[in-house]
């Protein structure tokens, strides 16, 4: 076998594998080992004649995966074989039922989970992804084994690790579905480490520049931030000293991401970032003194140092749905800058560091919750729905699963988490289908409130409910989580059943009155032209009176004499396919055919994508924009490499919002800058003036990136401007870039 490596290789290797034995810590005795080393040689034999795009041997790969299985989440010898074996399958000439006699039915099942789809047969126009599907079905291997999300994720993390060996295209396609839905899962199964490095490296591939400068920005402080915190820590050492409490201190650096996500949520430049690094205390301390010991801790540092009004969090009385634990409060150090400050146990920081199995050996069900299991439930609950398409699935999991909670509770006080933004009517829903149906109104914190009532932490619900109740189509406004959505789109479509034998009789009157076949294909042709979605609606609502006579007569055209119904076939387009030369952007549109979205207004000098649909423009989209990162996590293999060509007499739409101290003469100087001295035409503008301060937002017509960052710094010059931001969509100002 050393024949394939060269002699550092096959150093490295044994290298990597002894590693992973030294870090794997649970359930490892000789038997175990000796079934690890076993999987571990089968992987090399399998692999000996592959390499990774970087050139390096294939089994370094799953060699890596296995570590972090082991060393990051702390999974045992199940999940180290099937980490080892996870690529065997779809790669080899291995065979399910081979890995089945050698290592167990856990093991394949495991892998079977990991395995991707091959080959699925997608059409543009049901708009279905080779990526949602493969997620599904991870997914889906929940009801048999957790460990399979658990497996993903590792090798997740080693792919983005490993991510610049791959072309553009890839990159993005894979940063993008890793910051929409494998950073998410991290984050909800409460592996706070694995779902940084993910978030951080998925940024620095979608947004690459301001990820370079961020990383320069943060290094270019370290040095004073460090020196700032150990005078802020040095007489609270001195104090917990004298206590008797067993404790250490961590200075930690907030990536890029984090970074950047907290500018962007409050709207301020770098510069004015005071919580870039932060300080943690872990307390080793017994699971019954744990939190009074951790509260002690905080009452030393508050009779130090004065406490931020508002700033306190209590996530050790209440718990976050994935677990963790922790006090976090921010204070004011000797210099002026505020210090963050995290206080957990070491077994809290276990939970936030490791996750769902650490979690599982340490949980404390006194608090009350149910921790990751309810939302690995609420994910079972909505893949037994057999009619929840891919998509649906995964805009599901964004609303219900990757959003903030919130902390409810029953009117007997038992305590549930619910995504932000739930309402009474879901509140109902988790609690059971029959009282969502049955649901007229809610009585939250003993007051009467309507179904659509959005709920807010802390409050207790209580359901009314009446009998004769049935859901409506206006109920899916006022739910966010798939449990309700999936629960009104089945009792809605049970309802409309029973009028089937109605719908059906009085459409074939309509077809015999206008001489047509009662088929499928004219039926199809209603349901396409009405998009009905299926025979049941379009049975239903000519029932109750929507599709009438007049509706199949528009329809169908009297002059051919027999029914003519118009299909289009398309088949699924994969541009990827082939080696796709990247195209370039002109005004005169001489290379490609494409439009510039207005959901983020690309500009020349902007990193954009192109995302290409058969017999479509390409729609041409900023890296950062969201809606692109949503396109390409769907349709990953429509991506198009595209760059821009300067032209003179090319003028593109920006948006800028200005705020600035209210003034008499501001609009004038404003209009002034743009219009005279930068000589751009502005397309339209807006004021909003309050309590002394001013907005205006601008659409201007501008030549490239180059030429807006001038303008920006111009109008930054005026007295009176306190912060000059880019704006995304222009039209409804949804969205503000720094």
């Amino acid at each position: 076998m050393k024949a394939y490596y060269n002699p550092s290789e096959w150093i490295e290797i044994m290298r990597r594998y002894k590693y992973l034995i030294d870090v794997w810590r649970r359930h490892k005795n000789i038997q175990n080992e000796w079934i690890v080393r076993k999987a571990f040689h089968l992987a090399l034999d399998q692999h000996k004649k592959t390499r990774r795009k970087s050139g390096e041997p294939y089994i370094y790969h799953p060699l890596e995966v296995a570590t972090i299985v082991a060393r990051d989440i702390g999974l045992g010898t199940t999940s180290i074989v099937s980490a080892l074996l996870h690529d065997l399958v779809e790669d080899t000439s291995v065979t399910l039922q081979e890995v089945e006699n050698a290592f167990g039915e856990k093991v394949a099942q495991i892998i079977d989970g990991l395995t991707k789809i091959d080959a699925i047969d997608f059409d543009e126009k049901s708009k279905k992804s080779l990526q949602a599907e493969n997620l599904k079905k991870v997914f889906s291997s929940i009801e048999h084994d957790v460990r399979v999300i658990l497996i993903k994720l590792a090798d997740r993390l080693h792919n983005m690790r490993t991510l610049e060996h791959m072309p553009y295209e890839k990159q993005l396609k894979i940063a993008s579905e890793t910051a929409n839905l494998y950073a998410p899962i991290a984050n909800r199964l409460g592996l706070y480490a694995i779902k940084s490095e993910l978030s951080d490296l998925s940024f620095k591939y979608t947004q690459s520049n301001l990820y370079r400068n961020l990383s320069e920005s943060i290094e270019n402080i370290r040095v004073l931030k460090f020196r700032t915190i150990e005078s802020f820590l040095n007489p609270i050492k001195e104090r917990l000293h004298f206590q008797d409490l067993k404790w250490r201190v961590m200075i930690k650096e907030r990536t890029p991401f984090q970074i950047w996500k907290r500018m962007e949520k409050r709207r301020i430049s770098f510069e004015e970032m005071t919580d870039t690094h932060l300080v943690q205390f872990i307390i080793d301390s017994e699971l019954e003194s744990e939190k009074i010991d951790c509260w002690r801790v905080y009452s030393t540092i508050s009779d130090i140092y004065p406490l931020q009004k508002n700033s306190i969090n209590d996530w050790i009385s209440l718990p976050k749905i994935n677990g963790y634990r922790a006090i976090h409060a921010k204070f004011m150090g000797k210099e002026g800058e505020w210090i963050n400050v995290q206080i957990r146990s070491e077994r809290m920081e276990a939970i936030a560091e490791k996750g769902y199995i650490a979690y599982q050996e340490n949980r404390d069900d006194a608090q009350g919750g149910d921790g990751p299991d309810q939302w690995l439930n609420e994910i079972r609950n909505v893949l037994s729905e057999k009619s929840v398409s891919t998509f649906d699935f995964l805009e599901n999991m964004k609303l219900s699963f990757f959003s903030d909670e919130i902390v409810v509770y029953t009117p007997k006080g038992k305590m549930l988490f619910l995504p932000q933004g739930s309402t009474a009517l879901d509140f109902a829903y988790y609690i059971h289908t029959e009282l969502g149906n049955q649901c007229v109104g809610a009585k939250i914190n003993h007051r009467l409130a309507q179904i659509d009532q959005v709920l807010r932490n802390g409050d207790q619900v209580e359901i009314i409910r009446s009998v004769d109740q049935v859901p409506k189509e206006e109920w899916y406004d006022f739910v966010v989580t798939a449990r309700a959505k999936s629960r009104i789109k089945s009792a809605i479509r049970d309802y409309r059943k029973t009028f089937v034998d109605e719908g059906r009789s009085k459409l074939a009157h309509y077809f015999k009155q206008l001489n047509l076949e009662f088929n499928d294909t004219n039926k199809n042709a209603i349901i396409e032209a009405e998009n009905l979605g299926g025979r049941t609606n379009l049975y239903y609502f000519t029932a109750i009176g929507r599709i009438t006579l007049a509706t199949v007569k528009t329809i169908f055209k009297k002059d051919s004499g027999y029914s003519f119904v118009k299909f289009i076939s398309l088949g699924f387009w994969n541009p990827s396919k082939k080696e796709t030369p990247e195209k370039t952007l002109t005004q005169d549109k001489e290379s490609i055919d494409y439009t510039v979205a207005t959901c983020c207004n690309p500009i020349p000098g902007d990193d954009v994508v192109g995302i290409a649909f058969e017999n479509e423009p390409v729609r041409i989209h900023r890296v950062d924009c969201a809606e692109a990162q949503d396109q390409m996590t769907k349709f990953g293999n429509n991506i198009v490499k595209v760059k821009w060509r300067s032209s003179d007499n090319m003028s593109f739409l920006a948006g800028l919002k200005i705020i600035a101290v209210d003034s008499l003469e501001f609009p004038n100087k404003l209009t002034e800058v743009i219009t005279k001295e930068q000589k751009r035409n502005i397309r339209s503008i807006n004021f909003f003036s309050s309590q002394g301060k001013v907005e205006a937002d601008v659409a201007v017509y501008i030549a490239n990136e180059a030429e807006l960052k001038t303008l920006m710094n111009k109008l930054k010059k005026l007295k009176e401007v306190e912060k000059v931001l880019r704006i995304q969509r222009i039209d409804n100002n949804l969205k503000t870039s720094l």
